[in-house]
């Protein structure tokens, strides 16, 4: 596992576990406090190992045990727990019985559905997004993709995975599908992973290019032609497993 940089912090800059001094506050406003201050360290935690694992720093398979990471960290086994717990939920780990919590496995089963899954909400989003569009909509994407753009050009791969990302997900805002939206969140995380797999060794100036064409015809309302570049922006996965992914 990639050790940490450091422990994380609570909401006042102190390491967990650290007393604060006592003050005027009465008990109910210490409670909320520490209520606020715990969530914020679990969401932290999360937010660390969610990286960890879509950049391949845990590794497929990889054991996550509570006592080590709480150590490297600077947390509490609860804290770590907790965070390892939100990640269940967001299908990058799995608890398996007798061994405890490991960074999911994609079998090849798992990569056709999310596959056929993201192929089919990102088309019917596309699809929204370019009959629905309006001025402000079509500066947010140009401008959105501007900055992929920029990114790719720097040859800043992290941020411009991100802007990937992130220009996808607003694709799906536009289309104005409040229910769409939030089922494709359920699954945002566990599309990162695959598309993490499905971009190595893959140029991001190429894969920003696969995309202004997309862009475009959603900028220019056309429905048909957006739906069916949504599809083929998504890459198979025989053809990353192929390469070696």
């Amino acid at each position: 596992m990639t050790k940490s940089s450091g422990a994380i912090l609570d909401d006042v800059g102190r390491p967990e576990g650290r007393a604060a001094g006592t003050g005027p506050r009465s008990a109910a406003a210490a409670r909320v406090t520490e209520t606020i201050n715990k969530q914020s360290l679990e969401a932290q935690a999360a937010e660390l190992l969610r990286r960890q694992i879509l950049r391949g720093e845990l590794q497929a398979g990889e054991r996550l045990l509570e006592t080590p990471l709480a150590e490297r960290y600077g947390l509490s086994r609860g804290t770590i727990r907790a965070a390892l717990r939100r990640l269940i939920e967001e299908g990058l780990v799995c608890h398996v019985p007798y061994t405890g919590y490991q960074v999911i496995e994609l079998s090849d089963q798992d990569l056709w559905e999310l596959y056929t899954l993201r192929g089919a909400l990102e088309s019917l989003a596309t699809r929204l997004a370019a009959l629905r569009i309006d001025g402000q909509g079509v500066k947010r994407l140009r401008a959105a993709f501007a900055q992929l753009l920029a990114a790719a050009a720097s040859e800043d791969h992290e941020r411009a995975d991100r802007l990937d990302r992130e220009l996808h997900k607003l694709i799906v805002t536009l289309s104005g599908h409040e229910r769409l939206l939030q089922h494709y969140v359920r699954v945002e995380n566990q599309f990162r992973v695959y598309i993490a797999l499905s971009n190595r060794e893959v140029d991001a100036r190429e894969i920003c290019e696969s995309h202004r064409e997309l862009v475009e015809s959603i900028c220019a309302g056309d429905a048909e032609r957006a739906e069916k570049l949504a599809r083929a922006n998504i890459v198979p996965p025989e053809q990353f497993q192929s390469r070696g992914g």
